[in-house]
């Protein structure tokens, strides 16, 4: 029974459905489940850090039930972009409408367009990267797949990786830098595969400049489907949902640094080199997302079976609540920057320990 408490996860797009369908200021119900609700139960919620036994862990890694949750996001997604299009395109929305619609619409780019591409995007079989690319599409941020896989992933923790913030960097400052590093950096890392395999920049091989033709023609598709003012509230709902990523990445790392050895090599990335968080409805709402310590840590196991470190680096709130503190640079200076300072002077004397002689 356990594992149909995922299921609580497709609250978000039936609340993104009802801001779709209703009227007025319902229309703000999909940002007002994710970023007001959501937060109110977590801190009503007791913390969840049990991880599963052994043999639990062995059966969930075998449960199709798992895989099943994430490719079901596939056409929901799709399904509520064409629904906004739709309405965008056709619909007659007032102000009030569209921005409510939009806005609770990237959520779902946030949640579902990018969240659920992530984990896929970290499986092995080409059906579930084929599917995370699919979800990508609907976000305009298909070279994710490509950074965040073979840069992020590498580099966390450190000043070469854009998506990994130091601390007194307020989220403002880190937005644009995250956004053109990362992309920035999915064009290097391809030139890179491609020179190491002996193909041509050029190539037809080179996934970016297929993603780039993918999105242009998903533009233009949207433009003669449902005209111009339909692609741009597709653009800014997609906005909204690279902006709920960027800022998780923000949270995510945050003043966090691997050490760099006298050879010039970063030490290994261990759960103390993420913010971990076991809030149940967050950990539920983005699939296991929350315990990042683990998935750093090792970037291959399943969602289902992210195990909790007590000795990693634990937020006070969950993540749809840090989020919204991010927003605010003296509130979150004030409540993480000493979290930070705790962490790292810790990691610092454990590695003078270990220096010394037995």
């Amino acid at each position: 029974m356990r594992s149909w408490k995922y299921l609580l996860g497709f609250n978000v797009p039936l609340m993104v459905f009802l801001a779709l369908y209703l009227p007025d200021g319902w229309s703000f119900l999909g940002l007002a489940y994710a970023f007001g609700l959501v937060p109110l139960l977590e801190v009503l919620l007791p913390i969840s850090p049990a991880n599963l036994s052994t043999i639990e862990e062995e059966a969930a890694r075998k449960d199709p039930f798992f895989d099943a949750l994430l490719y079901a996001n596939v056409p929901i997604q799709w399904g509520l972009m064409g629904y906004f299009l739709y309405l965008v395109g056709f619909g007659n929305l007032s102000t009030l409408e569209w921005v409510g619609k939009t806005l609770s619409m990237g959520v779902a780019c946030g949640a579902l367009g990018i969240n659920v591409a992530h984990e896929l995007g970290h499986r092995v079989k080409s059906l579930d990267r084929a599917l995370s690319k699919t979800l990508l599409a609907s976000t305009f941020y298909m070279h994710f797949i490509i950074e965040h896989n073979l840069g992020h992933h590498r580099h966390v923790s450190t000043d070469d990786d854009p998506a990994s913030a130091e601390r007194g960097v307020t989220l403002y400052q880190f937005l644009p830098r995250s956004v053109w590093g990362g992309y920035r950096s999915a064009w290097h890392l391809e030139r890179e595969r491609l020179a190491a395999k002996g193909l041509n920049f050029w190539s037809p091989d080179n996934e970016m400049i297929r993603f780039t033709l993918i999105q242009a023609a998903l533009m233009l598709v949207v433009v003669l489907i449902a005209g111009i003012p339909a692609l741009l509230s597709f653009l800014l709902a997609s906005a909204v949902g690279i902006g709920l990523l960027e800022t998780v990445n923000y949270i995510e790392h945050y003043g966090l640094r691997r050490e760099k050895k006298t050879s010039g090599r970063y030490e290994r990335v261990m759960p103390h080199h993420s913010w971990n968080s076991s809030h149940p409805y967050g950990r539920l709402m983005l699939y296991e997302l929350t315990r990042h310590s683990d998935h750093h840590y090792l970037a291959s196991r399943p969602y289902q079976i992210l195990r909790h470190f007590e000795d990693a680096p634990q937020m006070p709130a969950g993540y749809p609540a840090m989020v919204l503190l991010a927003t605010v640079p003296p509130l979150w200076f004030s409540v993480m920057n000493p979290r930070v300072d705790r962490v790292m002077a810790g990691l610092q004397e454990s590695s003078s320990s270990d220096m010394q002689p037995a």
